[in-house]
């Protein structure tokens, strides 16, 4: 069963299908290639929000749809919950 979607195999961040809990390794789809792609998530992540594909620095940008969506305001790792606690639109 896919419970996350990566839009571009260039993308950072995957977005739950499901309601996913912290600790379960769950199955993803890369849509532009249909390759799939497994992670371990560490928090809970709500239906329809981030899951990191791989760690970022504080700074450092955050790529859906093949695009910068904004900056890491603290460091995340892999498999963690992305959204506004820890991702900023870069306009302020």
């Amino acid at each position: 069963m896919i419970q996350f979607l990566i839009h571009e195999k260039a993308d950072t961040v995957g977005v739950a299908t499901v309601v996913i809990k912290a600790g379960e390794k769950v199955h993803g789809l890369f849509m532009d290639t249909q390759e799939p792609v497994e992670v371990t998530v560490s928090q809970d992540i709500p239906l329809g929000h981030k899951i990191a594909m791989q760690d970022h620095e504080t700074d450092g940008a955050v790529i859906k749809y093949g695009a910068d969506i904004g900056r890491v305001s603290e460091p995340i790792k892999k498999g963690q919950h992305v959204h506004i606690h820890n991702l900023k639109t870069r306009r302020w």
